[in-house]
């Protein structure tokens, strides 16, 4: 049955923002997301912008009650707590360096949290706020916005049947030509703060780009795990250095199969790169974001098919996610509203004590945040020993010791 708007939860959840103000990139694919369908979330405070009086003046400006406007999230948690209408949970739209310490506010605040890719800079970190979540009885989800694209569920429905065979080979690939200079780090604040580690954290496209496709390759291969990597970067730019503007990672996971990610912002003339491939001993499956309503199935020895989005040859998996219906186009919004939907029924879910419709849930829970987190540091690992093999999980199993 497809998705028509009716509510899937009791009542909406009463929500904020902490940053996704005039001036974000992000803020709009936020809300978007959370309110496509009027009865996942309502809108109702936000600390929207570090300069308090545009960020009343934006909040006002897109419904929120002036008073909800509020002049940072620290002043926010506290007022909302005295309120019998308060809010739930809070997305953070703000720049890596602040995840970690608005997670753990918000979390202390009772509230559930979306988050922002890369969710933290280390993976200690990761597992510190997923104790502190867990002690709360919160859900920490992270937006990888492309991830609703049903068709990466079709995907995984067809590699769970053996359609494709044994996989042989990932070739992952998030690249576009926008950063090919530098201007746009001198004049826009969004790109600034992404080249200044102490504010983006280890790297540049590999957290800002690569996570995205990754957590997309989990989603799609659940019991894929990578055994070790090999991460060269270059800072092309050179006033980005020490972070990335191009990355090449070639991955070798347990079962034998070989993969590789191409990430880059200097892919001059190239609007939308971003492309998976999954090669088995059967065929193979390609997908692309430039075309997500489409699935290309290569059976060797056979005619390719294109698969198309919505058309009751699908899997069932695949099809829940349907708004539209074939021959109407969907895209990122939709993605986002997926995803959006499925932390509210998360935290519905965790709300009602209900764990055992929680754990057939997918969606990028703080799981899918720490491989995040463990991808980059193995790349930068990896990368700032010279570009050598690495053991994806040498340093994870230090942690958890």
């Amino acid at each position: 049955m497809m998705l028509n708007g009716e509510k899937k939860i009791e009542r909406p959840l009463r929500w904020a923002m902490v940053g996704g103000g005039r001036h974000g990139q992000v803020g709009y694919k936020h809300r978007i997301g959370a309110l496509r369908d009027n009865t996942a979330f309502k809108l109702v405070a936000g600390a929207f912008d570090i300069d308090p009086e545009r960020g009343k003046d934006f909040g006002t400006n897109i419904g929120v009650e002036e008073n909800r406007c509020y002049p940072d999230y620290k002043t926010m948690f506290v007022k909302e707590a005295t309120r019998e209408d308060g809010i739930e949970v809070i997305s953070i739209a703000t720049p890596n360096g602040t995840h970690y310490e608005i997670c753990k506010a918000a979390l202390e605040a009772n509230l559930h949290v979306i988050c922002e890719k890369p969710l933290f800079f280390t993976s200690e970190e990761v597992l510190e706020i997923k104790e502190l979540a867990e002690q709360k009885g919160k859900i920490v989800g992270v937006t990888y916005g492309f991830s609703g694209n049903q068709m990466l569920l079709q995907m995984r429905a067809m590699i769970e049947k053996g359609d494709i065979g044994e996989i042989r080979v990932v070739d992952l690939q998030y690249t576009h030509g926008f950063n090919a200079t530098d201007d746009a780090d001198k004049f826009s604040e969004a790109q600034k703060w992404r080249v200044d580690p102490k504010i983006a954290g280890p790297s540049f496209v590999l957290g800002d780009l690569s996570t995205h496709t990754y957590y997309m390759s989990q989603l799609i291969m659940p019991h894929m795990k990578i055994k070790k990597l090999l991460c060269d970067r270059q800072s092309f730019i050179s006033s980005r250095a020490p972070l990335e503007d191009n990355a090449h990672v070639i991955m070798h996971y347990e079962n034998g199969a070989v993969g590789t990610m191409w990430t880059s912002s200097i892919n001059a003339g190239c609007m939308d790169g971003h492309r998976i491939r999954i090669v088995g001993s059967k065929a193979s499956l390609e997908w692309w974001d430039s075309n997500p309503g489409e699935l290309r199935y290569e059976v060797q020895g056979e005619p390719i098919q294109t698969l198309i989005r919505a058309m009751p040859y699908l899997d069932d998996m695949c099809n829940a996610d349907e708004r539209l219906g074939a021959l109407h186009v969907e895209g990122l919004s939709e993605s986002w509203a997926n995803i959006y939907l499925k932390f509210a029924r998360a935290i519905d879910a965790k709300n009602r004590g209900d764990e055992e419709a929680l754990s057939k849930m997918v969606y990028p829970d703080i799981n899918a945040g720490l491989e995040g987190v463990r991808w980059i540091e193995n790349c930068v690992r990896s990368a700032d020993n010279g570009a050598v093999w690495v053991d994806f999980n040498e340093v994870y199993e230090k942690t958890l010791s």
